[in-house]
């Protein structure tokens, strides 16, 4: 039962609740990033289009206790790693 709807990604998505990209059903499905070729794990954020990540900055905290993040630039490839395993 493989549905093509379900396989794809928005454009920009959040791993932040209060963020207007935030997709709890989408994140549910545990959802991994290539940058530049390479598996990241810290994205807080992407954007296909627009080619960047956002990624923590080590353990440093905003005043509010957010992670502080750095945008970086380059080509973004969004997979479910569930599908990478099989």
């Amino acid at each position: 039962m493989s549905d093509d709807t379900n396989d794809q990604f928005p454009d920009r998505l959040s791993v932040d609740p209060n963020s207007p990209y935030y997709n709890a059903e989408i994140l549910s499905r545990d959802v991994g990033i290539r940058f530049k070729g390479a598996e990241k794990t810290n994205v807080e954020e992407y954007c296909i289009s627009e080619g960047w990540v956002r990624v923590t900055a080590g353990n440093a905290k905003d005043r509010y206790g957010n992670p502080l993040t750095i945008k970086v630039h380059g080509p973004v490839e969004p997979y479910f790693r569930d599908k990478a395993k099989s």
